[in-house]
C-alpha cells in the first residue's frame, strides 16, 4: 500500500491524476495508468515519459524493489473505480462485474446515470433513445470489482 501511495501523492503533484496501479503477482512489474481529465488531448508520450522518469528518481531514493515500470493513459476502455468516474463519465456505457452477485447475476452492462447515496446507477435495456423497457440498477460501489467503459467507434 505504501508504493502505491507514495505514486499518487508524486503523479497528483505533476498534475496528473493516478487512475490505477497493477503490479505482477511477485511486484515485479509496476503498471501506472495516468489522465489528465481536464486536458482534451488526453495523456500524451512526453506525459507517460515525465511520469516514469519521476518515478524512477522516487524509487530509486525511497528504495522501490521493482524491475520494470510502465507508465500509461487509461485508454479508451478505462477503469472506472472512483464515485467521481462515474459521475464524470455519465451518459456513457460501462460494463460492470460485481464481486458477489445480485440474484444469480454478476455482470452488468448499460449506460451510466451518476452516483446515488454511494451507489453507482446504471440503465440497462430498453429501445436506445426514448429509454422505453429501459431497467435502472443501484450497486454500492463496495460491491464493484470491476467497471470499465465500453469504446464507442
Amino acid at each position: 500500500m505504501r508504493v502505491i501511495e507514495l505514486i499518487e501523492q508524486t503523479v497528483g503533484g505533476m498534475g496528473y491524476e493516478l487512475v490505477d496501479v497493477e503490479t505482477s503477482p511477485r511486484g515485479r512489474l509496476l503498471r501506472v495508468f495516468i489522465d489528465k481529465p481536464e486536458d482534451e488531448k488526453g495523456v500524451t508520450i512526453d506525459d507517460c515519459t515525465a511520469v516514469s522518469n519521476q518515478l524512477t528518481r522516487l524509487f530509486a531514493v525511497e528504495d522501490v524493489d521493482y524491475e520494470r515500470l510502465e507508465v500509461s493513459s487509461p485508454g479508451m476502455d478505462r477503469v472506472l473505480k472512483k464515485a467521481v468516474d462515474f459521475e464524470r463519465y455519465a451518459g456513457q456505457e460501462v460494463q460492470i462485474k460485481l464481486r458477489l452477485p445480485v440474484g444469480n447475476q454478476r455482470n452488468f452492462s448499460g449506460v451510466i446515470i451518476g452516483m446515488r447515496d454511494d451507489r453507482v446507477v446504471i440503465r440497462s435495456g430498453g429501445r436506445t433513445g426514448d429509454g422505453t423497457g429501459a431497467v435502472e440498477h443501484e450497486f454500492p460501489l463496495a460491491t464493484v470489482d470491476k467497471a470499465r467503459l465500453v469504446p464507442k467507434f
